[in-house]
């Protein structure tokens, strides 16, 4: 495989080095660049283009809600936010905006690889961790997840989802194929008239469908 190359912006020196430190010794990553910021992070991907960008969502200058949408409307490669427990909001406006998922900065080394791996691979990721916390303070409208009309395979996968895990780890759980998984969430959300994983989660925990769906 060939490495996945990687912006990362942060305005933390601290944050910075330590991912760059820990994706630099894996060889299946190559940190081409590190940003203070948003606006920093996109002049660097204009010389450079990156497969993926580590993405602080509150940083001076151009903050990542900004940068995610100008990177995402310009094709500049694939966004998967850094947050902690009190972006909720921030974290819907980046989704918004096009980002893959959302990664909170309390993660172990292997963590971190595999939720780029999975953004790499085209499956958006969440931490299940906030994934309550997100759903309080989203507009949701009257409902209720019901289980009736789903398969106990559906329902596996559905659980999964919500549990924040990827497809890979779905597939391993399940002993099923990424694709297979694939294609019951893409299925599952059709159903619920859906267009993101987080969304599906948020709806599976709660009982309330968001308004707008997150893309």
């Amino acid at each position: 495989m060939d490495k996945i190359k990687i912006i990362i912006a942060d305005d933390s020196d601290f944050v910075r080095d330590g991912m760059r430190i820990i994706l630099d010794v894996d060889e299946d990553f190559e940190v081409i660049g590190c940003a203070r910021d948003g606006r920093e992070a996109i002049e660097i991907a204009r010389k450079n283009p990156p497969d993926i960008f580590l993405m602080d969502i509150q940083m001076p200058g151009m903050d990542g809600i900004e940068a995610t949408k100008y990177i995402v409307e310009n094709n500049l490669g694939k966004v998967l936010i850094l947050t902690t427990f009190d972006d909720d909001e921030l974290v819907q406006n980046a989704l918004k905006n096009g980002a893959k998922g959302y990664l909170i900065k309390n993660h172990t080394p292997e963590h971190l690889k595999q939720m780029i791996k999975s953004v790499y691979h085209g499956t958006g990721v969440m931490e299940g961790a906030i994934l309550e916390n997100l759903a309080k303070n989203t507009d949701v409208k009257a409902g209720g997840f019901s289980e009736e009309g789903y398969t106990a395979r559906e329902m596996d996968i559905i659980r999964a989802v919500a549990e924040g895990l990827s497809n890979k780890e779905i597939a391993n759980r399940l002993f099923i194929s990424e694709g297979t998984v694939k294609n019951y969430i893409t299925s599952i959300l059709a159903k619920e008239d859906l267009s993101h994983r987080t969304a599906l989660a948020v709806y599976y925990l709660t009982g309330k469908k968001p308004k707008e769906t997150l893309s």
